[in-house]
C-alpha cells in the first residue's frame, strides 16, 4: 500500500511538472509560430494556432529592410567585451583570497557593499564620468561599468579558498610564475564558477537594453534589445515581424543555456555546498 502511494505521488509530481513546463513554453511556442505567419494572419482578430501557409518573409524583411545584422554584430561585440569581466573578477577573487596586502579586508568589505547599491542609483554618476572621459557612443563605455561585480568576486574568493596554499608554494619554488599558478592550479578549481559567469555574462550582454540606450545616440552601438524596442514603436501592428526579431534574439540564449546546462547545475550545487 505504501509503495502504491509513493508511485502515485511520483506520477502526480511528474504530471504537475509537465503541465507547468507546457504552460511556461506556451509564450515561446506562440512567438515562434507567429514569426512564420503572414502579417494578415498574425494580426487577425481570431488567431490561428498554426500558420495556414508558412512564410519566411518576416525574417527576410528584418535583414533586407531593417538591417538587423548590424544590431546582431553590435550585441556580439558587447558580449565579447563583457567576457573581459571573467578575468577581472576571477583575478580579484584570487588576489583577495591568496595574497596579503594593506587594507585587504577593508577593500573587500567595500566590494561587498557595492552589492547593496542598485544600479539605477549609480547610473547618472557613471554616465557623467564616462561622458567626461569621452566613452559615450563607444562599446567600451557600454561594457566598462559591468566588468567588475561584487557578487562574482565574492563567489570566486569562496572557490579559491579550497586551493591548498602548500601546492601553490611548491609551484613557486619550482619557478612557476604567478600567472601560471593561477592558470594551472587555481583555474581548474573554479571551473564551475566560470561556467556560471560565462552564461550570466552572455545573457546580460546579449539582453542589455537600458545602458546602451542611455549611453549611445548612434544606431551603430544599439544592441538587439534596443532595436526590438525601436521596432515595436515604429512597426505597431506588425506582430509577425516583431516575433521574428524576438525569436532571433532568443535563439542564442537557448543554445548557450542548453550547452552549459550541466555546468550551471554542477556549479550551483558546488557553490551551495560551500
Amino acid at each position: 500500500m505504501k509503495v502504491k502511494r509513493v508511485k502515485l505521488s511520483l506520477i502526480l509530481m511528474v504530471v504537475f511538472i509537465i503541465i507547468i513546463g507546457f504552460i511556461t513554453l506556451i509564450p515561446l511556442l506562440w512567438m515562434i509560430v507567429t514569426s512564420f505567419k503572414t502579417e494578415s494572419e498574425a494580426s487577425a482578430l481570431i488567431p490561428t494556432l498554426l500558420p495556414t501557409s508558412i512564410t519566411l518573409d518576416n525574417y527576410i524583411d528584418l535583414f533586407n529592410q531593417l538591417r538587423f545584422e548590424k544590431y546582431i554584430i553590435s550585441s556580439v561585440i558587447v558580449v565579447l567585451l563583457s567576457f573581459i569581466g571573467i578575468l577581472v573578477n576571477s583575478f580579484a577573487g584570487f588576489a583577495f583570497e591568496k595574497y596579503e596586502f594593506k587594507g585587504k579586508e577593508i577593500l573587500f568589505y567595500i566590494v561587498l557593499t557595492t552589492m547593496m547599491i542598485p544600479a539605477q542609483v549609480t547610473m547618472i554618476p557613471v554616465y557623467l564620468i564616462l561622458n567626461r572621459v569621452g566613452l559615450t557612443n563607444n562599446y567600451l563605455g557600454i561594457v566598462l561599468p559591468g566588468l567588475a561585480n561584487g557578487y562574482l568576486i565574492f563567489m570566486y574568493r569562496s572557490f579559491m579558498s579550497t586551493v591548498p596554499n602548500e601546492i601553490m608554494e611548491a609551484a613557486r619554488i619550482d619557478g612557476t610564475s604567478e600567472f601560471q599558478v593561477f592558470y594551472k592550479i587555481a583555474l581548474p578549481v573554479i571551473k564551475p564558477a566560470l561556467s556560471i559567469q560565462i552564461v550570466l555574462t552572455f545573457i546580460s550582454g546579449w539582453n542589455s537594453f537600458l545602458w546602451p540606450l542611455i549611453l549611445s545616440n548612434d544606431e551603430r552601438y544599439y544592441t538587439l534589445s534596443v532595436a526590438l524596442n525601436i521596432m515595436k514603436n515604429h512597426y505597431i501592428g506588425y506582430f509577425g515581424l516583431q516575433m521574428a526579431g524576438a525569436a532571433i534574439m532568443l535563439l542564442p540564449v537557448i543554445i548557450v543555456f542548453v550547452f552549459f546546462q550541466k555546468n550551471i547545475i554542477d556549479g550551483s550545487v558546488t557553490s551551495g555546498i560551500k
